[in-house]
């Protein structure tokens, strides 16, 4: 038995997909409220929500942790010290910050709140680390750029109150966690400031001044055109590794991704650290559901060295569709959903859940609040009934294969 616990730090980019994390095994979520996030266009919660969310995940001893790290202009900072006190009555667990004013408002108007150092500050060697510990910070959130030897370094040569966290999980950005200025000179949204257009994604071609209109492709060999295409991270054959570097806490990238994203990479985490924990190898079946989820092709990141482009195209691989959503079961497997996107009578689908494992069945009679017999279910959100192949616990959902790759 492997005696290091870790933090799994799920993302939360509204109620809906904070309660998925909670049920799929999340210790801590990170979420933001409508201000101040670096994930603007995620949904996040007003202060009601907030207040609730805190509610929630306490009531579930789970901790919350506010994203509070965008790169804040003059007229935002002033906002700022009523936006600290508030989360500061709210009993927040964290709040996630980069910029040096912020920190010191946070330490002034949120005194009962831990200071977490974003990767946006884009920590990366142990001097930095210590100085933003002697300043008051009880964790810094290391930068992707990391080596796994230098995380074991950082973690040698800093206070072991110090606490660390690092990235497992999730989209990467072309440069130094945000600190591009493409999409604000393109679009006029600001990658510093929650509004990331991800121009490094587009497809570019090359115009020479005096032949306008004729464009000529960029490329290096075989027709590869993105030259600034990152790979998603993915690190869930190697949490030990992760663990044994000495991080306190593996965060999963997603805010703005959906709440099927957010339920079952929480749920393949969730298992991964646990079987690390107990010295066990990993189940395949919860290493392959992260080829479920909507992702990009995937690496290492720069745990092993760098990372490579794929620079064939820049779309997600979308395999899966959620279909329904289980809001109650008894034992026998009579449940009751909502639906998301249409199916049928006879239609084989797939049953996945907290601690439930994949189970592929044909369905069966469908039937709608009333009792009345359905060939089909097609409008959202509506409740209908149906038998599952086992018992499966709310916020199990059901989906299907379905290529929907853009």
């Amino acid at each position: 038995m492997n005696e290091k616990k870790i933090e799994l730090l799920a993302p939360a980019g509204d109620m809906e997909r904070l309660e998925m994390a909670l049920a799929y095994g999340a210790d801590a979520v990170y979420l933001a409220g409508t201000t101040f996030g670096m994930r603007s266009f995620a949904g996040n919660f007003s202060p009601e929500e907030l207040k609730a969310a805190v509610e929630l995940c306490h009531g579930k001893s789970v901790r919350v942790h506010v994203t509070c790290n965008t790169m804040p202009r003059n007229e935002e900072a002033a906002r700022l010290p009523e936006w600290l006190e508030y989360l500061d009555s709210l009993g927040v667990d964290a709040v996630i910050l980069a910029d040096m004013g912020v920190f010191s408002l946070a330490g002034k108007y949120a005194p009962h709140v831990e200071r977490h150092i974003s990767t946006q500050a884009s920590v990366v060697n142990y001097q930095c680390a210590r100085a933003w510990y002697d300043l008051g910070a009880k964790r810094v959130i290391l930068a992707r750029e990391l080596s796994l030897d230098e995380i074991r370094e950082i973690r040698a040569k800093t206070p072991k109150e110090l606490e660390l966290e690092a990235f497992a999980h999730g989209a990467m950005c072309v440069s130094y966690s945000g600190r591009c200025l493409l999409s604000n000179y393109m679009t006029g949204r600001d990658s510093n400031r929650g509004a990331c257009a991800q121009p490094c994604r587009y497809q570019y071609a090359l115009m020479e001044e005096k032949r306008p209109g004729e464009y000529f492709p960029i490329f290096e060999e075989n027709g590869e055109t993105y030259i600034l295409n990152s790979r998603d991270m993915c690190m869930i054959d190697h949490v030990g590794e992760l663990m044994e570097a000495g991080l306190n806490s593996l965060k999963l990238e997603g805010r703005a991704k959906s709440a099927y994203y957010a339920a079952i990479v929480t749920g393949a985490y969730r298992h991964a650290i646990d079987a690390a924990m107990a010295g066990e190898p990993l189940d395949p079946v919860w290493r392959d559901e992260v080829e479920h989820i909507s992702h990009r092709h995937y690496s290492t990141g720069f745990y092993y060295g760098q990372p490579g482009q794929f620079t064939e195209d820049s779309r997600y691989i979308r395999d899966w569709q959620i279909v329904a959503k289980v809001r109650s079961c008894d034992g026998e497997g009579n449940a009751l959903l909502t639906l998301n996107n249409k199916f049928s009578t006879g239609d084989t689908l797939e049953l996945v859940g907290p601690d439930v494992r994949p189970v592929s069945f044909q369905v069966g009679e469908l039937r709608d609040e009333e009792g009345n017999v359905l060939e089909q279910v097609r409008k959202p959100q509506m409740r209908f009934t149906l038998k599952l192949p086992q018992a499966a616990p709310p916020l199990s959902l059901l989906r299907r294969q379905a290529d929907l790759t853009p």
